[in-house]
């Protein structure tokens, strides 16, 4: 993972790390983890921790990670 903290997609303000979560991918069927981004704009976004050249995903579920 890197050091360098992303853009929000939705809103353009700087983002903070908000941990990892536990997941089951569903292409290769394991389980790996997620890293959590979110804005003070209070949008929550996620991508494969072991992918990090993959673009952020809209987290489905912002309101557990607030």
């Amino acid at each position: 993972m890197t050091d360098d903290a992303p853009d929000c997609p939705e809103c353009g303000q700087l983002m903070k790390a908000g941990g990892f979560v536990l997941s089951k991918r569903g292409d290769d069927g394991r389980r790996a983890c997620r890293s959590l981004w979110g804005c003070a704009g209070r949008h929550v976004w996620w991508r494969w921790a072991d992918r990090p050249d993959e673009p952020l995903e809209a987290c489905p579920v912002p309101e557990l990670f607030r």
